[in-house]
């Protein structure tokens, strides 16, 4: 599935290296000097222009879509104990769908390469869900999976011959989406989800671009403009239509949320996942779509009271980007003469044990060690009533699934994406 004809960049505009600073005054101890000297060479950041990258097709892929499918078809048990806990789970999602309150997943990777994509978009189907979030490695195995069928590598090999995260397609369509996405003043999610549905990417002129930014140039979308303009000269991006086939794409989490209207946001961290490892890699564009996406979460929170959020096999991203949004909210409220974000109950699902705490008692003490299990601790501290979940996330959703398909038929779907 490797692209040979993936446009290169231009010679002409290779970035120049920065100036050397002056030699360090000598006269001091030399070994003073020469650690003085490696700390200043250590200012000088990593060239990763100059990484080489690789078709994606060739790497030895761990996961393919056919296994992960099927074997989340496969019925898998929940203790009885925890069967009360889903029921609840559905009957409050119900309620809060009756009510329009929001009912918000934010979910790992591992949901991705578990195989629990049907699940998912089954549930955004039938319009249980008002909002999806992941983090960034969530987003790149969900696009993967819809371009190649395959996805997951070994880290401890490929670290070691320095091919962790190197595959071209990989970054370059996710660089692609952002920037091209970004003209639309839309987020990581949308962005990406549009290209899967879509098969690829328009660009525009560079000429278009270029007059844009002298008539304009304090526009709010100037600065995407910039980014996408130096790229396309930088890589010998053509204007036009970019076509990326997805065969996969009916399986794609990001694409039906696009197609559904659903909001579905995404939240990276800056070199956390493999698209940092791109020559295109892109800070600007990657941090521009994150926020549009965290102002975005904050606009479903804000319509939580009385609604539910999941959050399945989610250790850091879902915790800790919930509770600043949260906070946001409140503090937009509060200025309005609104009460706080109230009556929400969270679902906290995870294989792990909890540390062996009942959380329905709250905070453990700093002594404990479950003190420091984030994806608890934090939504403990969350307002409304908190339940944590020990079970396998794909167990969950299966009989989540099953619960929701016995009461009274299905919420209304939402609309599909016009464009």
């Amino acid at each position: 599935m490797g692209n040979p004809n993936w446009p290169r960049r231009s010679r002409a505009l290779s970035r120049t290296k920065p100036e050397s600073n002056p030699p360090i005054v000598t006269g001091k101890n030399k070994g003073v000097v020469e650690f003085q000297n490696m700390l200043r060479d250590r200012l000088q950041p990593l060239d990763l222009e100059q990484v080489r990258v690789y078709p994606l097709a060739q790497r030895q892929s761990l996961s393919s879509l056919e296994k992960l499918l099927a074997g989340a078809e496969v019925p898998r048990p929940c203790p009885s104990p925890l069967l009360s806990l889903v029921e609840e789970c559905a009957r409050r999602m119900r309620a809060a769908r009756e009510r329009q309150a929001s009912v918000i997943l934010l979910y790992g990777a591992h949901l991705v390469k578990n195989g629990a994509l049907r699940l998912v978009n089954s549930l955004i189907d039938a319009g249980w869900l008002t909002h999806a979030a992941t983090n960034g490695a969530g987003s790149i195995h969900d696009w993967e999976l819809s371009f190649l069928g395959r996805t997951e590598e070994s880290v401890r090999k490929n670290v070691a011959t320095g091919t962790f995260g190197t595959w071209d397609e990989t970054g370059r369509s996710v660089q692609l989406a952002l920037l091209a996405g970004a003209l639309r003043a839309e987020g990581y999610g949308r962005s990406l989800g549009r290209f899967i549905a879509e098969d690829g990417v328009t660009l525009p002129a560079p000429e278009s671009l270029t007059a844009a930014l002298r008539d304009e140039p304090s526009h709010p979308l100037a600065p995407a403009q910039a980014e996408l303009l130096q790229a396309m000269l930088k890589w010998r991006l053509p204007a036009g239509r970019l076509e990326v086939k997805h065969p996969w794409k009916e399986t794609s989490i990001l694409a039906q949320a696009f197609q559904r209207n659903l909001p579905f946001t995404v939240h990276p961290g800056i070199g956390y996942d493999i698209i940092s490892t791109h020559p295109m890699f892109n800070g600007a564009a990657i941090g521009r779509a994150a926020a549009i996406d965290f102002r975005l979460i904050g606009r479903s929170v804000d319509g939580l009271d009385g609604g539910v959020v999941l959050s399945i096999g989610s250790a850091i991203m879902a915790p800790q980007v919930f509770e600043k949004g949260l906070s946001c909210v409140n503090n937009l409220r509060l200025q309005a003469g609104r009460r706080v974000v109230l009556d929400h109950t969270i679902y906290v699902v995870d294989i792990q044990d909890g540390g062996n705490w009942d959380w329905s008692r709250g905070e453990p003490p700093k002594d404990n060690p479950a003190y420091y299990l984030r994806f608890c601790k934090s939504f403990s501290r969350m307002g409304g009533t908190m339940r944590y979940v020990q079970c396998d996330n794909v167990a969950f959703l299966q009989h989540l699934s099953a619960a929701l398909r016995q009461t009274a038929g299905s919420m209304r779907p939402l609309e599909t994406a016009a464009g």
